[in-house]
């Protein structure tokens, strides 16, 4: 190949790149917006371990930090039940781990529907499900704690692991953890 035949086809460098770069940003677009749904728990059990009065949990999305298998954890009421939910005389109560699925920072409860517009880019789709959601401040994941922790919006794809709950007495305590995702990112 001579260097006039070259200079002809120097165009297909720019063009192969950018075609890679746009095929690249499509797949990552797929990934992201393909969310796992939550299915049947899948608990692992561990020591057992007291985490909060029951009588402090007096109202819906009541909710309570604790650490549980050296993972940080949030117990919530909640106003309807949830796969892998703890049913206590018309109450429910589930907990999940904190830890985002996304890069495994904490998750916290956004309560304000308009922070969570503003703050993480998300609103619910249908109006009916404008309550409270965890929302990861490092990369914006949004889960849904009415859906067993579904992630709904952000780069996590991956539901948040369950905690298993138990009544004992006028107590809640946490028996069991699901498995951290292997896949974080």
């Amino acid at each position: 190949m001579n260097r006039r035949a070259l200079l002809e086809k120097w165009w297909l460098i720019p063009v192969g790149l950018t075609a890679s770069a746009f095929a690249g940003m499509g797949l990552y677009a797929l990934r992201v917006s393909r969310k796992s749904v939550p299915g049947a728990p899948q608990f692992h059990a561990n020591t057992a371990q007291r985490v909060a009065a029951l009588p402090t949990l007096t109202t819906d999305w009541a909710e309570v930090n604790f650490i549980y298998a050296g993972r940080p954890c949030v117990l919530l009421r909640l106003p309807a039940a949830t796969l892998g939910s703890l049913d206590i005389g018309g109450r429910h109560y589930a907990a999940f781990s904190r830890v985002c699925t996304h890069l495994g920072c904490p998750v916290n409860l956004v309560r304000d529907t308009e922070v969570l517009a503003f703050s993480f880019n998300y609103r619910a789709p249908d109006p009916r499900d404008q309550h409270p959601y965890l929302g990861c401040p490092c990369h914006y994941s949004v889960f849904n704690p009415l859906a067993s922790g579904e992630a709904v919006f952000g780069k996590a794809h991956l539901p948040l692991p369950r905690v298993r709950l138990e009544r004992r007495g006028k107590d809640l305590w946490a028996t069991g953890i699901e498995a951290a995702p292997e896949n974080a990112g």
